[in-house]
């Protein structure tokens, strides 16, 4: 099995579809939390949609255009990081999070953050690493800021979701700035 240790007996696996079940359960458990700002919720809402949707991730990453990973804690599958964008041509990268509210408050999503831009920008040469978030969402935000990103702008009502436009905040870390250690918990501007 490929994991890597977040520490606290939690791990990031890739997130593929043989585990399209498990990542079914994990979505009904999480499903009115995270629906609340991400599409995952609804994309995923049986079993051949949650296997199609690991389908098109396992897809992306063969195409080196995406990649899942699941967070998982002493054994059981509580959210996941993944890049939603990642173009080698531009050497820029999106990544984005999810979890279940019983894992909140951990900081497992920035751990799991941290360990993508770091292969992002150490061993893929990405040169640009993004963070998207509706500005109401406040713990993204807060994932965003401990990871030492910088807050871009604001794409103002550019995210139609559940019948609202929401402004989207994007923040980013250069990897110039990732390297002299703003992203491992240093400062950040806004």
């Amino acid at each position: 099995m490929f994991a890597t240790s977040l520490g606290d007996g939690a791990e990031l696996r890739p997130l593929e579809p043989w585990r399209s079940e498990e990542f079914l359960a994990h979505l009904d458990r999480a499903r009115e939390f995270v629906d609340e700002f991400i599409q995952l919720a609804r994309a995923a809402t049986d079993p051949p949609s949650a296997r199609a949707l690991l389908t098109s991730y396992a897809e992306k990453q063969a195409a080196d255009t995406g990649r899942i990973y699941g967070i998982w804690v002493d054994g059981t599958l509580v959210g996941g990081v993944l890049f939603r964008v990642f173009d080698t041509a531009t050497e820029t990268c999106e990544v984005g999070c999810w979890l279940e509210p019983a894992a909140t408050g951990r900081g497992l999503v920035t751990r799991a953050a941290r360990t993508l831009i770091d292969w992002a920008v150490e061993e893929r040469g990405m040169h640009r690493v993004e963070w998207r978030a509706a500005a109401t969402n406040a713990a993204s935000v807060r994932v965003a800021r401990r990871l030492g990103m910088t807050r871009d702008g604001v794409l103002r009502e550019s995210f139609p979701y559940r019948g609202v436009r929401h402004d989207i905040e994007v923040w980013s870390v250069l990897a110039s700035e990732w390297r002299r250690g703003r992203g491992p918990g240093a400062g950040h501007r806004h």
